[in-house]
């Protein structure tokens, strides 16, 4: 049996359950108190159901699910106890089950969408955080793979002190120097391309303008921030 068949089983035990002592229990004639609860109660369910879907993408996505969850595993289970006491004590007017019911949706799902909020501005925080890591690893990593590849001495000293410099700089970035990171990734590109030919002139020349160009970008950096 599928996976998706299993979990449609275990999700619909609950509700069978409870629709089977429901009806037993109370009929087909209520009062509109207890059809309210009723549906409410449903509504809660289902929303706990759908949490997988409100939970954001991203590195700390179990901690966001954890969140999500115990807002909607809250709201149910504090939904089913007033239902039930709503069902059981069935009374005459409806608008008090009514409020009670809003009062309680209400406050869930201000609960959640703030919830969401949060954890979305976390994930874009996490993003652009990874953003900037990737940034110092590929550029390091390209240039650690050049230097294997440089035999001449002075060329491959260059072009160290240009690694040496990108390895150290800071992680965190600034918006305002991302086409300053970009440029110096096109830069080690061209760089990479004059390792192939061996034009070890070309080649110290560009890693002078690369050791400059990160340099600026980390001097930036410190006045940014």
């Amino acid at each position: 049996m599928k996976k998706i068949n299993l979990w449609t089983i275990l999700n619909s035990i609950f509700l069978i359950i409870f629709n089977v002592v429901f009806f037993v229990a109370c009929g087909f004639d209520n009062k509109a108190s207890v059809w309210i609860s009723y549906g409410f109660i449903h509504f809660a369910y289902l929303m706990l159901l759908l949490s997988p879907y409100l939970i954001h993408t991203g590195k700390s996505a179990a901690v966001f699910g954890f969140s999500i969850y115990s807002i909607s595993a809250g709201y149910f289970i504090l939904e089913f106890i007033i239902g039930v006491a709503f069902i059981l004590i069935s009374p005459d007017s409806y608008k008090t089950a009514l409020i009670v019911k809003f009062i309680a949706a209400g406050l869930y799902g201000v609960t959640l969408i703030a919830n969401m909020i949060a954890n979305k501005h976390t994930a874009d925080v996490e993003e652009k955080r990874q953003h900037q890591i990737d940034y110092v690893k590929k550029a390091s990593a390209e240039l650690k793979g050049l230097l294997e590849s440089i035999t001449d001495k002075k060329t491959r000293k260059n072009v160290e002190k240009v690694y040496d410099s990108l390895y150290s700089s800071p992680v965190k970035s600034h918006p305002n120097l991302a086409q300053t990171e970009s440029q110096i990734l096109m830069s080690i590109s061209e760089l990479a391309s004059e390792v192939s030919s061996g034009n070890n002139d070309r080649i110290i020349s560009l890693a002078d303008s690369l050791l400059i160009a990160v340099n600026e970008r980390n001097r930036q950096l410190k006045i940014l921030n």
